[in-house]
């Protein structure tokens, strides 16, 4: 008899889908700095941060870690949160006029001078000054009350000069934060240093001459401030094994007096 013929069970060919290149295939990632961030646990050490938050906060570290010079150390002591508040207040009624209004009270003043009349001079008499030279000019001619220096201009060379400036002409200053603070007040982004030349009489001149004592105090007659250097303060690592080389000197310099003591 013929053998019968079998068919053969064909297997189902299973279909390849192709990558969707639009639309990849990202699988979840449960690592440090994947898709699940752990819970109660800081990362912030794994972030790549901005190159000019790097800057910053290194050289604060260097400030910490090197020796630092009094005439530079000396920006670190500024005036507390309260005279601050009061500086301002006092800075805040005799800010310059914008730009804008300076426009608008000189073609006020053509106006006037072509009509043929007499032009007033409508310009205030008391004013906040700014400027690096026009403010040292100021401050060498005797003619600045009080001078505001800003703590944190970068480089410090520009203003690192003056409170020795301001100590010999027997100039009031202060060193304030900060140099956007200090801008504001005379409408620019960013000021190194301003100063009053004077105040209307009355509660103004009487907070101004307060003022003038306690800048003449902390900072012009403190003799300390223009000695301490800064600096010099060790990471916790270092500070670790120093303390771990100290403690092994300690008990080796007993060691040795044990024996001596035996002899």
């Amino acid at each position: 008899m013929a053998k019968k013929r079998v068919a053969k069970e064909t297997k189902p060919v299973k279909v390849v889908k192709k990558a969707d290149p639009l639309f990849p295939s990202r699988p979840r990632n449960s690592g440090i700095g994947g898709a699940i961030r752990p819970k109660g646990r800081d990362l912030s050490r794994f972030v790549k941060w901005p190159k000019y938050v790097r800057i910053q906060r290194q050289r604060a570290v260097l400030y910490q870690r090197l020796k630092v010079p009094p005439s530079i150390n000396q920006f670190t002591a500024t005036v507390g949160k309260n005279e601050a508040a009061t500086v301002f207040n006092l800075f805040n009624k005799y800010r310059p006029e914008t730009q804008a209004a300076k426009k608008q009270r000189v073609k006020e003043t053509a106006a006037t001078v072509a009509s043929g009349e007499d032009a007033d001079s409508d310009k205030a008499p008391h004013q906040v000054k700014y400027g690096l030279k026009h403010v040292t000019t100021l401050i060498e001619e005797k003619k600045a009350a009080l001078v505001l220096i800003a703590n944190n201009v970068d480089p410090i060379e520009l203003v690192m000069w003056m409170p020795a400036l301001c100590r010999k002409m027997e100039v009031p200053f202060m060193i304030i934060k900060d140099k956007a603070r200090l801008g504001a007040l005379v409408h620019q982004k960013t000021a190194a240093c301003v100063c009053l030349t004077s105040v209307e009489k009355g509660g103004d001149y009487a907070q101004l001459r307060l003022l003038q004592d306690v800048a003449k105090e902390k900072f012009n007659d403190n003799a300390q401030l223009n000695r301490k250097w800064g600096g010099g303060i060790m990471g916790l690592k270092t500070q670790a094994k120093l303390d771990k080389r100290a403690k092994a000197l300690a008990i080796e310099e007993a060691k040795k007096l044990e024996v001596r003591g035996r002899a």
